[in-house]
């Protein structure tokens, strides 16, 4: 797990405890299309995918392009209104990245959040000019479980895929980076240790926030600073 050069953030859930807000603009969205809400069952398949994949998957259906856009512009405008100003970083996370920066660590985020997503977030957590590197699932040509956007992020610190350490909250993100050959930490907002494991995803560690994280496996970054 130690030493690493850069570390690569997931946003949602992983930054900030914000899944459920999510599933609450989708619980919205389905409700308005008459569609049966989401389950565990369905939380583990779609959580970490892009809207592309998650859409049809929902409405049981393929969508054409229009329909695409049209239902990923309502769900991501009910995400919007519904957090804002309530989004908070993860406890731990603002002094991580401040010993991340004092190691001269390089960070940037993996996401499969959309465009507009992106800048709301992080302006909501007071880290949109602290946080610049981003690449999202919609800018490579395979998402999560693929590896591709995690190794984007990697090109674009230069820094070699092994020499990284990811930081995920769901099982398809853990694959991505698993696959891309980093070391790879699951914060369990949304899943437990055990629904990893259970769904093929198992990680190096596993913790409740960065304050768990540096108080256990990171203990080193903070005394070695």
């Amino acid at each position: 797990m130690n030493p690493f050069d850069a570390v690569i953030f997931d946003l949602d859930g992983t930054l900030v405890g914000n899944m459920e807000i999510h599933a609450e603009a989708f619980q919205e969205f389905l409700r308005r299309h008459g569609l049966p809400p989401l389950d565990a069952a369905m939380r583990a398949r779609i959580d970490g995918k892009r809207n592309r994949e998650i859409f049809p998957d929902l409405l049981g259906r393929k969508l054409s392009e229009e329909e695409q856009s049209r239902f990923a512009a309502e769900k991501e405008s009910l995400y919007r209104e519904l957090s804002r100003g309530r989004l908070m970083p993860l406890p731990g996370l603002i002094r991580f990245l401040n010993l991340l920066d004092a190691r001269g660590v390089g960070v940037a985020i993996a996401t499969s959040a959309p465009a507009e997503n992106v800048p709301h977030s992080l302006g909501e957590l007071g880290l949109r000019d602290r946080i610049t590197r981003v690449v999202r699932s919609g800018q490579v040509a395979r998402g999560k479980p693929f590896p591709d956007v995690f190794l984007a992020a990697c090109g674009l610190m230069g820094r070699p895929a092994p020499r990284c350490l990811a930081f995920e909250d769901a099982p398809l993100g853990i694959a991505a980076a698993r696959a891309a050959g980093m070391g790879c930490v699951a914060v369990t907002t949304t899943f437990s240790a055990e629904a990893f494991a259970a769904h093929g995803a198992p990680a190096d560690v596993a913790v409740a926030d960065f304050e768990a994280y540096l108080d256990g496996p990171g203990r080193w970054l903070a005394e070695a600073t």
